[in-house]
């Protein structure tokens, strides 16, 4: 992913800045790699949607794929403005668009604040435009909810993190969370990547901070 880590514009083009876009979707394989469940909807009754971005998203994607009670993962493009953008469009920097992962997951086998600690632990949420030495805006930390329950973890979770990362000597949290905007799936070969590709890189990296969600479950109802 570091490829087109050069000279990445680390401030979100304004609308009138991002590239135009296109009105064709993206087209994604049917299955998913690993788990052979469907990429896009429908998806079967009661199950539940987040979507994170923390840094490359190839090795984002592999942290949920391996959560017990997660259905299906895919990786795509969001936040941004570029309707039904291409990598190499996200990597300009022109697209405003974060690198992200689509989770739909089991609300009885695990809990959204189960997937936020996942999300807080496997990366280092406080370096902006950056995640590591992957450099840009569509690197940044993000949470993208889909309730009012949802906003409140991951606004609860945040706070909380917050004071674990100050006495471990980080700086202030830079994610942010934003009601989910629309989803743009990535190419086909970027589904499951590492999955397909068990060398490939993987800049992801956390902060060895744990991030305690169990007192905040218990307090916010959902």
């Amino acid at each position: 992913m570091g490829i087109f880590g050069f000279g990445k514009k680390l401030a979100i083009p304004t609308p009138d800045q991002a590239l135009p876009g296109r009105t064709e979707i993206m087209p994604v394989p049917g299955q998913h790699y690993v788990n052979s469940n469907p990429l896009k909807p429908p998806f079967p009754p009661g199950l539940e949607t987040a979507m994170f971005g923390l840094g490359c998203f190839w090795g984002a994607e592999r942290k949920f794929w391996q959560i017990e009670g997660v259905y299906t993962t895919a990786v795509g493009y969001a936040a941004g403005y570029t309707p039904n953008p291409t990598y190499q469009e996200v990597c300009t920097g022109l697209t405003g668009h974060n690198e992200v992962v689509l989770v739909v997951f089991d609300p009885l086998v695990v809990s959204y604040s189960q997937l936020l600690k996942v999300f807080w632990e496997s990366h280092n949420p406080t370096q902006g435009m950056r995640q590591g030495n992957d450099s840009g805006t569509q690197y940044r930390s993000g949470i993208y909810v889909y309730s009012d329950n949802q906003r409140q973890l991951a606004e609860s979770t945040k706070e909380t993190y917050q004071q674990a990362l100050d006495k471990a000597g980080y700086s202030k949290i830079t994610t942010e969370i934003l009601d989910a905007p629309e989803f743009y799936y990535a190419e086909g070969y970027h589904q499951q990547y590492l999955a397909k590709n068990p060398g490939g890189y993987c800049g992801l990296g956390g902060t060895n901070v744990a991030c305690p969600v169990g007192v905040l479950e218990s307090q916010v109802s959902g």
